[in-house]
């Protein structure tokens, strides 16, 4: 896997150096349009994108051109060229031709290679050449000729209207021709969290003759397809890497819950629900809620999400010429932003939920509340999703002890909470800018009001929620940013489709996917009013590591198009391994999965083993989301979602005691303190062998504790490093010192029974040394001070003189 490290690592150093470079251009940027225009900035030039195809010579044994018009020499034919290109003509036509400087400085010296290196030319050319020879024809006739090879080395030049054509995507409504078919009424229920707007929706899908619920998460989908089974109303369940039915024949429903990257834009329905619509803005994923907006084929769509998504709305509803109904809700329980802070984890009560933004915050949290005797539920977002809902039913349960939840914004959305106050640990977090770029930013409005909105829940025993910060220092600007009016969202997202790219594909073939991509989003035409490029990123990331392996566009496309973050090493590292085993067309079966996972797992015993647990079931979950769109090559998917089940209880059980784990995490750190304290204490004395420096040593005095290892460990280097001394007693005080540092077990079971003392009395009481070689060692250790200062020795034979 080394290697395949180092060309993540390559990948990743490409990116952070054009983003480095890219920020003085971005900082002239549209304030307006951001993110459409760093990328008209990071392609200025257009014709930088497009790589030359090598025009290779020819090569005959026939010249029917020498037969025709004569023989040529290499001499007047170089002559012939370097005049060509050394006039403004040619220059002036090549850039009206779409040709620029760079451009214009490959394709000659091709050219110049081309004609010159072929055996023979083409029979025109040989023609055309030989008449410029001899004054028949004018030099720029060969224009043509150089137009075409320049044509042949950067086929976009021939092809670049149909590239903006393809590329165009100013009208996204017109992608959909059966919704634009249909007479389609919206339904906006607009409201904060706890207002009942999705659940009024949700009646409705319920009650339809045939419905599909679009949400942002698997647990929301699974949670919808779960209720409407219940209410009588038979429901399928379809994300990305799982299919459920609700009739037992395995038949389809009429109903389907799903996420909506996975909502069907051909199948009609009676009514849809599109949840989170504010998530329309995302820069990742904001694509998938405009294309259900824009496509979804239903005689009632019903958006649930914040009112900061109106305008949009309304909006992208005038384009489609749909009829449009908002519906406001308020919140159905109080929520108060309190004016003191929790400052001490002393005050941390029942019910309350401690948000991190950082795994580091959450062990470290989740430790101190454990030392205190607080049982902790923990959630974050890398966790599986039973071991999630597993968690929040602990703290959910009356009889269960757990009472404190400590969490990432991971409840924003997706779990059922009776939260009674959210406490944000800090205020602080990393995010994800319009470029992809990762930086620390203080939460928005939304993000407070979201997280903060998940405390106080309708019908539980706390109906009223609170909302405070962990440190005194974020109080008034946490209620400062809630106060703030939400900005509207201006656009929604989009994202080139595959048919898209595989036309791009058909006009320039030699181009790599990730090329391909680039080309597309920088020619691609929107309507900055309404819509933005999503980022590309990680597709282009996935694009690149898969990029040797032969595979069909189509193929590539759907693999790069895998939930996998560019930071997760050890999952882009089997997602090769995958596409290498479709690209052989080798199955990838569940013992070859086995294989290469090394399983069976036992539970964790450290943080490390845990975070590497939950990789293992990330790889899992995209050999399965593969395996819903590649079911010939992934065919053990039923034994896969075995395997998961079985990680998951070990999982749960290892968040279950991550104190534990980290409790050893602790101890492993207290080794490497001690180790480091050792190094110190040795290279002190290292650096003034004086006799003070050593017997403070074997005293303990000056150093923290009385660590009988540190200090046994730092006399140890101290002597070795008189070892090159040719010296007889030295090297036998030496010895003997090692073979007590070797008696570790031995010299720990007289410390515990004579209790604290000094080292010198305790290897003295053992019998490792006596008071002759304690004397032998003060004498040599200041014969040997004395012999580092030359000076000192001369002022001593001075004296004894």
């Amino acid at each position: 896997m080394a290697h395949l490290e180092k060309y993540f690592l390559r990948t990743l150093l490409r990116q952070r150096i054009w983003y480095n470079y890219s920020k003085l251009a971005l900082s002239f940027a549209s304030k307006r349009s951001p993110f459409y225009a760093s990328i008209r900035c990071k392609n200025d030039n257009i014709n930088d994108l497009f790589k030359p195809i090598d025009i290779k010579p020819t090569a005959s044994e026939s010249d029917v051109g020498a037969e025709i018009v004569g023989q040529l020499t290499k001499k007047d034919v170089g002559k012939v060229l370097i005049d060509f290109f050394k006039r403004k003509e040619t220059k002036k036509l090549a850039l009206e031709s779409g040709i620029d400087d760079r451009m214009f400085h490959e394709t000659a010296a091709s050219f110049k290679r081309f004609c010159i290196e072929s055996k023979p030319l083409p029979v025109d050319l040989h023609i055309v050449v030989s008449d410029i020879i001899k004054g028949s024809a004018h030099v720029t006739d060969l224009f043509p000729f150089y137009r075409r090879h320049a044509q042949d080395m950067f086929p976009h030049l021939v092809c670049m209207d149909d590239l903006r054509r393809i590329s165009d995507l100013r009208e996204p409504a017109h992608w959909y021709p059966e919704a634009r078919a249909m007479k389609r009424q919206v339904i906006f229920h607009a409201g904060p969290t706890n207002s009942g707007k999705t659940f009024q929706a949700l009646q409705r899908f319920f009650q339809a003759e045939s419905g599909v619920y679009c949400g942002p998460l698997r647990l929301l989908a699974r949670e919808v397809y779960e209720k409407s089974n219940e209410q009588g109303a038979p429901c399928d369940l379809v994300t990305g890497d799982d299919r459920q039915f609700g009739r037992k024949d395995r038949t389809l429903s009429a109903h389907v819950a799903c996420t909506v990257e996975m909502c069907s834009v051909q199948q009609k329905y009676q009514v849809a629900v599109i949840d989170e619509i504010q998530m329309i803005r995302d820069g990742q994923r904001g694509w998938a809620w405009a294309r259900a907006l824009l496509g979804l084929c239903a005689e009632e769509i019903h958006v649930c999400g914040e009112a900061t998504a109106i305008e949009l709305v309304k909006n992208l509803v005038s384009v489609t010429g749909d009829e449009l109904d908002v519906r406001h809700y308020k919140r159905l329980t109080k929520l108060t932003f309190l004016d003191r802070a929790v400052e001490s984890f002393d005050n941390v009560r029942p019910g309350d939920c401690i948000v991190c933004f950082n795994k580091s915050d959450i062990y470290n949290v989740s430790r101190t509340l454990e030392k205190k005797g607080r049982e902790v539920a923990v959630v974050y977002g890398s966790l599986p999703a039973g071991t999630k809902l597993a968690q929040a039913k602990r703290f959910n349960d009356p009889a269960d002890p757990c009472k404190v939840m400590v969490a990432t914004d991971a409840i924003g959305m997706g779990l059922n909470l009776n939260i009674k106050r959210v406490v944000f640990y800090d205020i602080v977090k990393p995010q994800f800018n319009e470029r992809g770029e990762r930086e620390m930013d203080v939460l928005t409005t939304s993000q407070v009001l979201q997280i903060g909105g998940r405390a106080g829940r309708f019908g539980t025993e706390y109906e009223d929620g609170e909302v405070t910060t962990f440190k005194s220092s974020d109080i008034r600007l946490l209620k400062e940013i809630s106060q703030k009016t939400v900005p509207g969202i201006e656009r929604a997202g989009l994202r080139p489709t595959a048919d898209q790219i595989e036309l791009f594909a058909y006009h320039l073939p030699k181009h790599s996917l990730s090329s391909l991509m680039d080309i597309f989003v920088s020619l691609c035409q929107l309507d900055d009013g309404r819509y933005f490029m999503c980022n590309m990123d990680e597709f282009k990331f996935l694009a690149d590591i898969i990029e040797h392996v032969p595979l069909p566009l189509r193929v590539r496309y759907v693999f790069c198009c895998a939930p996998i973050s560019n930071k997760m090493a050890f999952v882009c590292g089997m997602f090769l391994k995958f596409a290498r085993q479709v690209s052989r067309g080798e199955p990838v079966s569940v013992d070859w999965m086995m294989r290469q996972l090394g399983w069976p797992f036992a539970t964790p015993e450290t943080i490390a083993d845990l975070v590497r647990l939950e990789e293992v079931f990330d790889v899992l979950d995209i050999y399965r989301w593969l395996g819903m769109r590649f079911i010939d090559m992934f065919p053990d998917i039923e034994a896969i979602k075995e395997m998961q089940r079985d990680l998951e209880v070990i999982i749960q059980n290892g968040v279950k005691n991550i104190v534990k784990l980290l409790k050893r995490v602790g101890s492993v750190a207290a080794a490497d303190q001690r180790d480091l304290k050792e190094n110190r204490i040795a290279d002190k004395a290292l650096a003034t062998p004086s006799t003070d420096v050593i017997e403070k040593i074997l005293d303990g005095k000056g150093q923290r504790g009385t660590d009988i290892d540190a200090r046994t460990t730092a006399l140890k280097k101290v002597f070795e490093s008189f070892e090159d001394l040719n010296d007889d007693g030295k090297m036998n005080l030496v010895d003997s010192f090692k073979e007590a540092v070797n008696q570790k077990e031995k010299l720990q079971k007289v410390t515990r029974s004579m209790g604290s003392g000094r080292l010198l009395e305790r290897l003295k009481a053992e019998g490792l040394l006596d008071d002759k070689m304690i004397e032998q060692l003060k004498r040599e250790l200041k014969e040997s001070s004395r012999s580092d200062d030359p000076k000192k020795d001369k002022r001593d034979k001075r004296r004894k003189k």
